[in-house]
Parts: structure tokens; sequence; C-alpha cells
């Protein structure tokens, strides 16, 4: 197992977990989370996970409780109707890359070694993080790393990227980096590069609309008194979960019936995120980030 499950007792208590029920995880990775959820069911319970990286098929095991489907979990209804299965008792979806992910220089997540400039989840999909740095425009660039990196000189570095590659290659990790020497602060370099990197990775995996249609999905996926449990690991995920728990949509604008009464379908269990210990912390670097939120289907 390569992933060091994040926030694992928290999730267990939010899905609140039922031996007979049906559960699904839509981020396997390493399979921690989906080991601990499946020790919880009976003979009659069911365990579904996700995961659209290869790397995760190897962390699979046998169990006739348990079925992997390799696909990106946006698709999640229409898989779990090919197994014939229309309403879950729970969700959980881990939305960090994972540490495999970070530790393996060759899929170019990591700033720590130098790898070619891929970035996909699925190694199945074209679009990689060269491509991108290579066909897209100074506008397009410029919205990718102020939407999606938060940066504010996105502008200043989408042109600085398009005047490099005229005359050098953008392929690997350590040319993308060389590109922005001029821009990353002296004392706060890790910062800097990180968004930059972040932007990249949500462009080339389209993070962001894959989990609004996740979202979307899960009011008639789940049965009532379903839950639904999500760690997000920067702002822009998380102010996504946080609307839609909310508000039933993902502009955070409360919409009423004729009579007043809110129109959501879930009920917000987390009124404030739940953030992982001081010994987590320290014991899991990744789960500094994280933030978990919890819902149940009215």
């Amino acid at each position: 197992m390569y992933h060091d499950p994040v926030l694992l007792h928290e999730c267990l208590e939010g899905l609140n977990i039922s031996p007979s029920g049906t559960y699904v995880d839509v981020t396997f990775g390493g399979g921690g989370h989906s080991k601990a959820i499946i020790e919880k069911l009976g003979e009659n319970g069911k365990l579904v996970a996700f995961d659209q990286d290869s790397d995760a098929k190897a962390n699979t095991w046998e169990d006739p409780r348990f079925i992997f489907i390799p696909e990106n979990f946006r698709h999640i209804k229409r898989f779990l109707r090919l197994y014939g299965i229309k309403k879950v008792d729970g969700i959980l979806a881990d939305f960090g890359v994972s540490s495999h992910q970070f530790d393996e220089g060759s899929r170019g997540f990591s700033l720590r070694f130098e790898g070619p400039l891929d970035m996909r989840m699925n190694t199945r999909k074209d679009r990689t993080a060269k491509q991108v740095l290579a066909e897209a425009d100074v506008l397009e660039l410029t919205n990718i790393f102020r939407l999606y990196g938060e940066l504010k000189n996105a502008h200043a570095i989408a042109h600085a990227v398009v005047k490099y590659r005229e005359d050098n290659p953008l392929e690997t990790t350590a040319d993308l980096n060389a590109c922005l020497e001029r821009f990353i602060p002296k004392f706060k370099g890790h910062q800097f590069l990180a968004k930059v990197y972040q932007a990249l990775r949500i462009e080339v995996n389209e993070e962001l609309k894959v989990i609004e249609e996740l979202l979307e999905q899960c009011e008639d996926i789940l049965n009532p008194n379903g839950r639904i449990v999500v760690m997000s690991y920067h702002s822009l995920e998380d102010r996504l979960v946080k609307n839609y728990f909310r508000d039933g949509n993902f502009e955070g604008k409360a919409e009423k019936d004729f009579y007043g009464n809110k129109i959501t379908p879930l009920k917000v269990i987390t009124r404030k995120p739940v953030l992982a210990s001081p010994e987590e912390n320290g014991r899991n670097s990744r789960a500094s980030s994280a933030k978990l939120r919890i819902a149940e289907k009215l």
C-alpha cells in the first residue's frame, strides 16, 4: 500500500457504516480507506472502488464484496448501473493527489524530482501538461494560472512561458522551473511552484469539472440518510463542496421555494470542516491541508 489514508477514523465515522450497506470509494489510490471500510462490512455488504490511475489496480484484492472499476469517478452513476447498483449508502471522496503520484518523478507531479511534464492521473488520456504549455496562448495560460493557481501575476507568467517556448523546449519539470526562475520568490519558491503545478494539474485532469459532476450525481445515487464524505486539499475544491452541500449549487446562492424554505438535497453534518490532529499532521504531511466535509441525503 502506497497511500497513508488521511483522517481515516473521521471518514469511517462520517460514513456511518451499516454492515449490510453498499459504499463507494471514488478515489481508491493505495486502498487504505477502502480496506478500513470493508473491514466494517458484513457478508451482505458491498464496496465499489473507482480509480482511473492504472497503478492503483495493483493495490486491489479478491473479495466477493469488493468491485474495482478502473475509471474516472465522473462516470459513477453509469458504472454503478452496469453492475446493477442503483442506490448506495455512502460515498467517500479523497481529492488529494496520492503520495505515490507525488513520489513518482516520471508522472510529473513532483517538485522534488525531475520528470516529464505529464501530470495525467489517467495515463490513457492524450493531453499532458507538456501539450498545454506548448499549445495554449497567453490568454488561455493566464486563465489557467489565475483561476486554478490563484496567482496574481498570472498574465506575466503566461507571457514568459510563450516567450520561452519560442527558443527552448518545455518538456520536463526542470525546463518549467528554469522558465519561471525569475518569478520564484527567494524564500517562498516551493509555495509559488506548487501553485503553478496545481494549476496545470487541474487543467490537464479537469479536476474541478469532475468534482462538480460527481456532486451533481450524488442526490440520485444516495439512499435516504446516505452520507457523502469529501476531503479537499485546496480552497478551489473545498469551495465547490461547501457550496453544494449547503446550497445545492456551486455558486453558493441559497434557493428557496414558495414558502421560503431552502431547496437543497442534502443536510450538512459538518458546519465547519474537520481538520487533522497535530499528531496526524506530524505523522502524515498530506493531512495538514485536508478539509473533511460530510453531508447526508434528506
